[in-house]
């Protein structure tokens, strides 16, 4: 979740406390917020970054943190494409003018988001290859920080998702108009970035399934992408939805995306994350044990309870390992948690 709390991209005690307090909480995977991969990627000014040699330093004692509680630290890398340069949701969520610390956003096409965002500017061949090499050089800074798992958000309107879309991709060069040119940039990516992550990391694909609306992106376009994915190194496809079109009437509920998940899983024949308005034990523990999807991630239930896998593992009458700092409090049965370094 954006937590729209850094300054000049770099992280600082918040994120320390906030991703520090999901590893103590029993996560057994920590991913950050989308980590910019450029200045210009960033959705807001004060978004979290990855576009320097200082970001990878500011973010390594947080993954030696995460890593030393018994969990994996990983990586969101994003670029915000026409949804750049737009204020916080707090200081009201519209275009940001150059005049006021903003910039001009890029993107397949030039059209905006919506009526209250910047207009961006229709991307050059040279803006696609910088876009390229942003990404492998982050993957890059996010190894030297000491990330296990990098994942690269092609969801929620963002720029890749920006390119699948039918809706926001009118280009008439190789990178638009039909299917296998709108997945172009997200397969050069993500091919690009497991040359530098080798055989030894999972990369992840963040995607929107589905579009919400007629002539937008498809689940059928999700199941044939994420088999190309798996030709390309991806090892799992994170499967959300929407995020694409201002007012989409998205049927919000409890496990609402859970089917994109199970249908890409089977389908593709490729490992998948369930995501979306999954809030308990039992049900997250549904989704795995009937193969819906390989893992569940969870943000604003975390975001509600930085213990909730603590709690989840009561619930289901499992033995939790608790920091040995909070044992005194822990259930009865529960056991100490090992640091990992040892």
């Amino acid at each position: 979740m954006c937590e729209y709390s850094a300054h000049e991209g770099l992280a600082n005690q918040w994120h320390f406390v906030h991703l520090g307090s999901r590893a103590v909480g029993g996560a057994g995977l920590v991913l950050t917020e989308a980590a910019a991969v450029s200045p210009e990627g960033r959705i807001s000014p004060q978004d979290l970054g990855v576009w320097s040699d200082a970001h990878a330093q500011a973010l390594a004692p947080i993954v030696r943190f995460i890593r030393h509680q018994g969990a994996v630290a990983g990586i969101q890398l994003a670029h915000a494409g026409r949804k750049a340069s737009t204020q916080r949701p707090w200081d009201g969520n519209s275009c940001l003018p150059q005049t006021e610390g903003g910039w001009q956003p890029i993107a397949p096409s030039p059209i905006p988001f919506s009526p209250e965002y910047c207009r961006p500017r229709e991307m050059a061949q040279e803006d696609l290859a910088g876009v390229r090499r942003d990404f492998t050089a982050a993957a890059a800074r996010a190894m030297q920080a000491g990330f296990e798992v990098i994942e690269i958000h092609a969801a929620h309107g963002y720029l890749i998702h920006e390119f699948l879309s039918p809706l926001s991709n009118k280009r008439t060069d190789d990178y638009g108009g039909s299917f296998e040119n709108r997945v172009r940039l997200l397969r050069e990516v993500a091919r690009e970035v497991r040359g530098v992550l080798g055989d030894r990391l999972p990369l992840f694909v963040r995607i929107s399934s589905t579009d919400w609306v007629e002539g937008g992106w498809t689940v059928d376009e999700s199941v044939e992408l994420a088999k190309l994915l798996k030709e390309d190194g991806v090892d799992l496809v994170d499967c959300s939805s929407g995020g694409l079109i201002a007012d989409a009437k998205i049927p919000v509920g409890p496990g609402y995306q859970t089917e994109f998940a199970e249908r890409v899983r089977c389908e593709a024949v490729i490992a998948t994350a369930a995501v979306g308005m999954i809030t308990s034990a039992a049900q997250a523990d549904h989704i795995i044990r009937t193969g819906q999807a390989d893992i569940v991630l969870l943000a604003r239930e975390f975001l509600r309870d930085p213990y909730w896998p603590l709690h989840a593992a009561q619930a289901l009458h499992q033995t939790a390992q608790w920091p040995v700092q909070y044992l005194r409090a822990a259930p009865k049965g529960s056991v100490a948690r090992t640091d990992r370094e040892n």
